[in-house]
């Protein structure tokens, strides 16, 4: 044997040591196991809880940092004990929230299972507070992040409020402090809220009500939405029934009982209450926070609002409308360079009605969906500005000529002859509009409206030219500003930052936006929809009201009016109509020109100076003779101007009026001019 091999160390030297180090392995294992027990007893035993969370009011800030709103700003709270609260009540709240509430110790280790065996099979947090305790404890001490370590802290709290405190006071104190909405906290508040008496007098019918509303306090509410709060009683009632809480007899009745809310007490309607109410379902919908950390977490949620517009909207939709009269209006403005909601009118009352008009999604845009026909036809390049159909009325034949289509046009005014597209446009012709949609294509349109944002349902017919499937004012308005804004799109936005009470970012914004259309075709769209602020067209007369260039589109139907419209700052959507489709006079259907014309210019009245749509590469002028749509030869006695995506330009010249000297189109001669002459006549 070899010294070297002498040396070594035998195998069973190796291994006495290595169990040596497993051994201090162990015993240091265990000793951490023993500690971390030890400790965790102490703490869970004599460990004080942390000091119960104050209710704080979120904030809402306009882009330039004004507060528009706070939610729930007084904090509406009564402590009474649970002898003063109806047992009805306590079974309804039990049999909901935790029917084995007098069996566990704070967590309920089978829906605690069963809430992770969820969240394992979805691979998300799904659950939340899975007892009574739990969700008192969230309530007292916790943020409500979505978080494992959360759920620990919610574990461990509401283990020590259960060894601090008896049942009935754990119950206690959860039903004096769960929310119920409307700025109502704990059963008290809520019960003198929705039915004006004690929570002590509260029935079956008037307790199941109120026991569902904790579960989504909005979506529950009786005054928000009564159709869903009805169906959540009968849900809290039939558990009830199923866990034997309450008898059948009594459940029976108490499901066919009618339950009277009382209506909320009046409060000042503040600034953009519809606009608040839509930033919030944004925030909890969309961007997954919390509805009550919403309502009481002390937020500050930073919006695309401006309060100087949102002041002059509802100053034009309420100096707009008739005094005493049951017409309503809806506004939505868009910053088409960012896609920021400027300002947002949802009806003439918030504090009457709360919905929101400017989302309506059954009313017909009429002809102010026009433009959008027109743009897909001029993108195919089968029609241009020059071609010409006549007025007239006219039977059209589609699906294989198996059906007919015979449009007419407003008090059968026609003009008897050929036309051209910015004449049609200006007047609002639908006859030239359907002959467009035949030439075009009905699909073509339906993909051209899809691209600039519209997702109500179209169909392929010739009557879609025309606006006969509902679209809301903010599919109209969103649509529009694509125009402006030379072809790229922006997805609308309304909240821009959400920060918690400790100034932690939670949400921050990135706008999104898309080339939708080409520039060359949004200012060829654009300068045709300027002629209807021009004489001759539908809303020449609130030109006098407008200093700055303007396109859009005037729309009625029997129970809508419209303008839509736009400045390269701003678009705009007005709708004007009654909420159960009654017939609009014709003197009601004008007045949603001049609340459009007088909310864009006060809006814009601080900018330095008017806004001019640019001309991009792409586009060429013409003179055009408008009898005959060809190019204007020196015979011709009222040329026009004309706008065309470069290569559908007319070739041929006038043969009507004598000479046939030819004007090129596109020159930098007539660019510059034609941009001089729309200067000086909107300086002017």
């Amino acid at each position: 044997m070899s010294a070297n091999s002498e040396n070594k160390p035998s195998e069973k030297q190796k291994n006495r040591r290595w169990s040596a180090v497993r051994r201090h392995l162990a015993w240091m294992t265990l000793f951490g196991l023993l500690t971390a027990a030890g400790g965790g007893y102490v703490l869970l035993r004599y460990g004080a809880l942390p000091a119960g969370s104050v209710p704080q009011p979120t904030q809402l800030l306009g882009a330039d940092g004004t507060v528009i709103a706070q939610l729930e700003g007084g904090v509406n709270r009564r402590s009474v004990r649970l002898a003063d609260i109806s047992p009805w009540l306590i079974k309804a709240t039990l049999a909901v929230e935790d029917r084995r509430f007098y069996e566990h110790r704070g967590v309920d280790v089978r829906g605690l299972a069963r809430a992770a065996w969820t969240d394992v099979r979805h691979l998300s947090k799904r659950q939340g507070a899975s007892t009574l305790t739990q969700q008192l404890a969230r309530n007292l001490y916790l943020s409500h992040e979505r978080t494992w370590k959360r759920k620990l802290k919610e574990a461990w709290y509401a283990a020590r409020l259960e060894q601090t405190y008896t049942k009935d006071e754990i119950l206690e104190l959860y039903l004096n402090q769960i929310y119920y909405g409307h700025g109502a906290y704990g059963a008290e508040a809520a019960s003198r809220l929705y039915f004006g008496k004690s929570a002590k007098e509260l029935t079956p019918a008037e307790s199941a009500l109120l026991a569902g509303i904790p579960k989504g306090p909005s979506y529950y509410s009786p005054h928000r939405h009564p159709k869903e709060s009805r169906q959540r009683r009968q849900t809290v009632l039939q558990v009830m029934k199923d866990t034997g809480v309450i008898s059948s007899a009594t459940a029976d009745e108490a499901s066919h009982t009618a339950v009277s809310v009382r209506p909320l007490p009046e409060e000042p309607e503040g600034t953009a209450p519809y606009f608040a109410d839509y930033v919030l379902k944004i925030a909890e919908s969309k961007l997954g926070i919390d509805e009550r950390l919403l309502h009481d977490g002390g937020l500050v949620i930073r919006t695309t609002l401006d309060a100087d517009m949102q002041r002059k909207a509802e100053e034009a939709i309420r100096d707009g409308l008739p005094p005493k009269s049951e017409l309503q209006g809806a506004l939505i403005a868009i910053d088409p360079r960012n896609g920021y909601i400027k300002a947002m009118v949802g009806g003439r009352s918030y504090r009457g009605n709360q919905y929101n008009r400017v989302f309506a999604s059954t009313r017909q845009p009429g002809s102010s969906f026009k433009p959008i026909v027109y743009a897909a036809a001029l993108e195919r390049r089968i029609v241009t500005p020059a071609t010409r159909f006549r007025s007239e009325p006219t039977i059209f034949y589609y699906d294989n000529d198996r059906k007919i289509y015979q449009p007419s046009n407003y008090a059968d005014r026609y003009f008897r002859t050929e036309i051209g597209m910015r004449q049609a446009i200006a007047a609002s012709d639908n006859i030239f509009a359907v002959n467009t949609i035949m030439q075009t294509g009905a699909e073509s349109v339906i993909a051209m409206a899809r691209r600039l944002g519209i997702g109500s349902p179209l169909k392929a017919v010739p009557s879609l030219a025309l606006g006969t499937f509902p679209i809301s004012p903010f599919e109209m308005a969103s649509a529009f500003s694509a125009f402006a804004n030379g072809g790229f799109k922006y997805t609308p936005l309304a909240v821009l930052s959400i920060r918690d009470s400790k100034g932690n970012t939670l949400y921050e914004a990135h706008p999104r936006g898309e080339q939708v259309i080409s520039p060359a075709l949004a200012f060829v769209t654009t300068q045709l929809l300027e002629s209807v602020f021009q004489k001759g067209g539908t809303a020449y007369r609130v030109s006098r009201l407008l200093a700055r260039p303007v396109a859009g589109k005037t729309g009625t139907t029997d129970s809508d009016a419209w303008t839509v419209g736009y400045t390269p700052e701003l678009a705009t959507a007005v709708w004007l109509g009654y909420d159960k489709g009654r017939a609009i006079t014709s003197g009601e259907a004008h007045r949603a020109a001049p609340i459009f014309a007088n909310f864009t210019e006060s809006a814009l009245s601080g900018s330095a100076s008017p806004g001019l749509f640019t001309m991009p590469e792409g586009v060429v002028t013409a003179l055009i003779d408008p009898v005959t749509g060809l190019l204007a030869t020196d015979g011709c006695p009222n040329p026009v101007l004309e706008t065309f995506l470069s290569g559908t330009e007319p070739s041929a010249s006038c043969y009507v009026h004598g000479s046939a000297k030819e004007k090129t189109g596109g020159t930098a001669s007539q660019k510059s001019g034609a941009w001089w002459k729309k200067l000086r006549h909107w300086w002017n």
